[in-house]
């Protein structure tokens, strides 16, 4: 990337970093802090990359950031769409089309999860795949940043790859089963009969899955909008929780967050949770989600 092209990408990315407050993004000002906005430090983390790496990147120094980095910088540092795009202009990237991993996140939609710091919660698209999560979600469903891919959508690796169900009893796994190929089929029918992602998505997955492709014969529509769950965690065992969505304005993303059933315990392991934090997770990259 030419020179003077990654200077402009360091100076628009410190003129954003000084524009966000420390609460914006759920963290604490501190008794000594030198700068109004975040410190070189903060973006690193909230981004998942080094503090080293990322202050070359300030400097205009380095290499080309990839898509996935481009996109976790655009999160820790509230962008807007337009801002969002000349990022993307400056790194000499093309703009990722909308439904992927790298989809622009709302900053509103951020703002709510960076404020829910008592429940898991979530940014997911209409396919499923995890856009970002907050730390109690990590504990909760691990780290799922890892998927690439169709492997992104959870739908995909509930009927793909068998051992992402344990996140579920097994007796629930058939009701799951239902719930997502409705699902499925209701964001589909809201996208574009041309949509190269949703089509692939469904051929492979009825090429490959007999059960998918029984269940998605049904015709079968009903947006997930508030369910009782049941989740498996290695460590705490069985949670009964209450899982929420709230959709953006095209329905193509929503917050999902869980909250304890009444009557149950799961309040109680939830705040378990947030102290034994991902520690107790087990470093399986293709451990479930929701």
């Amino acid at each position: 990337m030419p020179t003077t092209r990654y200077a402009e990408l360091g100076a628009f990315l410190r003129s954003r970093r000084n524009r966000v407050r420390p609460a914006d993004v759920g963290l604490s000002p501190g008794p000594r802090r030198r700068v109004p906005g975040l410190r070189r430090d903060e973006v690193a983390v909230l981004a998942g990359a080094s503090v080293e790496y990322y202050t070359e990147l300030e400097r205009g120094a380095g290499s080309q950031p990839s898509d996935q980095m481009l996109a976790a910088l655009a999160r820790a540092l509230r962008l807007s769409h337009d801002e969002r795009v000349h990022l993307y202009h400056l790194a000499n990237r093309p703009i990722p089309a909308q439904g992927g991993t790298a989809s622009h996140v709302h900053p509103g939609m951020l703002d709510l999860l960076t404020r829910i710091g008592t429940t898991p919660a979530m940014v997911i698209t209409d396919l499923h795949a995890v856009l970002v999560q907050n730390p109690l979600a990590v504990a909760l469903l691990g780290d799922l940043s890892v998927h690439r891919g169709r492997s992104a959508s959870f739908v995909y690796r509930w009927f793909i790859d068998v051992g992402s169900r344990q996140v579920y009893p097994e007796e629930d796994h058939a009701r799951q089963s239902r719930s997502f190929v409705a699902d499925l089929r209701a964001a589909v029918g809201r996208r574009s009969p041309s949509d190269a992602e949703a089509t692939h998505l469904i051929d492979e997955l009825l090429q490959r899955s007999p059960e998918f492709s029984a269940l998605w014969a049904e015709h079968d529509v009903a947006v997930r909008r508030d369910e009782r769950k049941r989740i498996l965690h290695p460590t705490v065992g069985l949670l009964n929780l209450n899982c929420l969505n709230l959709f953006s304005e095209d329905g193509r993303q929503r917050l999902l967050w869980f909250t304890p059933a009444a009557g149950t315990d799961a309040a109680d392991k939830l705040a378990l949770l947030t102290v034994v934090g991902t520690q107790s997770m087990e470093p399986d990259p293709k451990r479930p989600v929701r």
